[in-house]
């Protein structure tokens, strides 16, 4: 078990924002879900599911269905290292379906939930260490690799 597990707090689309994540990443699955047994602050129905625990891609994460009471912001953000072009394509294309298309910089983007995710190079920091690089990076929403790497 880790030590560390991200919680996420959703309205009441956890379960269903744990199988699309699940769905997208290798090595995932989910865990196990709670049921809400008496009715709470939130609402939330008696016998519906209060939390999902998950893996994605080895990693333990648990979703709660809270209530509309918190909402993501960008202050927070999963970020997914990826070996090249074809895998930052394949998880832009995934992540992006549904989401928020007009708040995406440098790699950043929503997803239909509201949750903000960075798909970036694994070698991220070696392809904007210039300053040509870095204002090629900052140009962009998806991350193209070529062309950072033609800005040096």
């Amino acid at each position: 078990m880790q030590k560390i597990t991200t919680f996420l707090w959703f309205n009441n689309e956890a379960e269903e924002a744990a199988k699309y994540y699940v769905s997208i990443f290798k090595n995932s699955k989910i865990i196990s879900k709670n049921y809400y047994t008496v009715e709470t602050p939130s609402k939330q129905p008696v016998g519906s599911v209060m939390t999902v625990d998950f893996i994605l891609d080895g990693e333990e994460f648990t979703a709660l269905n809270g209530g509309p009471f918190v909402k993501f912001n960008e202050s927070v953000s999963l970020v997914v290292q990826c070996k090249g072009q074809k895998e930052i394509d394949y998880y832009w294309n995934k992540l992006t379906k549904g989401g928020d298309k007009k708040a995406q910089q440098c790699g950043w983007l929503k997803d239909k939930y509201g949750l903000s995710w960075q798909i970036v190079p694994q070698n991220i920091g070696e392809l904007i260490r210039d300053k040509k690089s870095t204002m090629a990076l900052l140009g962009m929403k998806k991350i193209i690799i070529k062309i950072l790497q033609d800005a040096v």
